[in-house]
C-alpha cells in the first residue's frame, strides 16, 4: 500500500509489514506496538506453531527413540511431547532448521539440510500468505485496531513474487535499513551470538559451499565445523540481502534506519517515523 502522509494519518486501521534482516530491531518493535493494541503476527512464531509443527516434533521424537525408557514411553502413548514456541523464542525452529557440516558436531548432511531449507521456504511462503486472514482475525476476533506483521530475515530470499504482492496488497511494508558500518558488524555480531533461523536460497548455497571448503581446506562437507561455517556465511548473507530487499522497499514500501528504529519507545514514536519514511519517498 502507498499513502500520503495526511491519508497514513486517517487510516483507521494501520497495517505494517516489517521488513529486514534478523537483528534490526522489528521484533522489538512490534513488542512495543503489542502493548498499545498492535496485533503483533510473527512470522517464524507461525512457522513453528503450524506449518512445521509436526516435523518439529517428529526429529525430538526420533531423538527420544533411541532411548530406550522413552522409547517405550512414546510407543504405548504413556507420554507426550509439545513444542513450545514463543514469539522471543524460535529455539524450536532454529533446532529444525539445523546447520550444514559435520554431524558428530552436531551437524547436518547436505542432503538433509538442503531437504530442510526447502519445507522452511514453502512454511514461510504459507506464513506470509495466512497475513489477510490474520489481518481480519485481528479485529474481528481479538478486537485490535492495528496490526503488525514480524517477517523473517528472509523473505527477500523467497523468489516468490506473489507474496510480496499480496503483502503489498494489505499492508504498508516498511523496509528497515541497516545504514552504516558500526551498526552492519554490530548486527552480525548480533546475529551470531543469538542466532535465527536462516534461509539460504539455492544458488547462493551452491556458490558459497565450495568457497568455503576451498578455504578451509576440506574435500567433505561432513567435514565442516557447522558453528563456524555459520559465522563465515552471515556476512556474506548479509550483503547478498541487501540489493534484494531495495528491490522490495522501493516499488512497494517505504525506508527507515535501524537507528531510527532503535529510537522508538511509544506508538507515537513509530507513527512519526512512518510518516517521515512517506514524506521522504514523496520529496524524491
Amino acid at each position: 500500500m502507498k499513502f500520503t502522509v495526511s491519508a497514513f494519518r486517517a487510516w483507521q486501521n494501520k497495517k505494517i509489514t516489517l521488513l529486514g534482516m534478523s537483528g534490526v530491531g522489528k521484533t522489538r518493535l512490534s513488542a512495543t506496538l503489542r502493548r498499545q493494541n498492535w496485533f503483533h503476527y510473527s512470522g517464524d512464531y507461525r512457522i513453528g506453531s503450524r506449518y512445521l509443527n509436526e516435523d518439529i516434533l517428529d526429529i525430538i521424537k526420533q531423538q527420544a527413540m533411541q532411548v530406550p525408557f522413552l522409547r517405550d514411553l512414546l510407543r504405548n502413548d504413556w507420554i507426550s511431547i509439545c513444542n513450545n514456541i514463543r514469539v522471543d523464542d524460535l529455539g524450536p525452529v532454529l533446532s529444525f532448521v539445523g546447520k550444514l557440516g559435520n554431524p558428530e558436531l552436531g551437524g547436518l548432511s547436505l542432503a538433509e539440510f538442503v531437504r530442510r531449507q526447502a519445507m522452511y521456504r514453502q512454511a514461510e511462503i504459507a506464513a506470509m500468505q495466512d497475513v489477510p486472514l490474520f489481518v481480519r482475525k485481528a479485529q474481528e476476533v481479538y478486537g485490535y485496531q492495528h496490526f503488525v506483521n514480524d517477517v523473517g530475515g528472509s523473505l527477500c530470499e523467497l523468489e516468490s513474487p506473489p507474496v510480496i504482492d499480496l503483502l503489498a496488497q494489505h499492508t504498508l511494508i516498511l523496509y528497515v535499513k541497516v545504514t552504516t558500518p558500526s551498526e552492519e558488524q554490530a548486527l552480525i555480531q548480533r546475529a551470531q551470538s543469538d542466532p535465527k533461523p536462516l534461509y539460504y536460497r539455492p544458488d547462493f548455497l551452491t556458490e558459497h559451499l565450495p568457497i568455503y571448503l576451498r578455504e578451509h581446506g576440506l574435500e567433505y562437507t561432513a567435514e565442516i565445523d557447522p558453528n563456524d561455517f555459520t559465522r563465515w556465511i552471515f556476512p556474506r548473507l548479509f550483503h547478498a540481502r541487501l540489493p534484494r530487499y531495495e528491490a522490495i522497499a522501493e516499488p512497494f514500501g517505504y525506508t527507515v534506519t535501524s537507528h531510527e528504529v532503535g529510537t522508538v519507545c511509544t506508538e507515537s514514536d513509530f507513527l512519526t517515523l512512518v510518516e517521515n519514511a512517506i514524506a521522504r519517498q514523496m520529496a524524491h
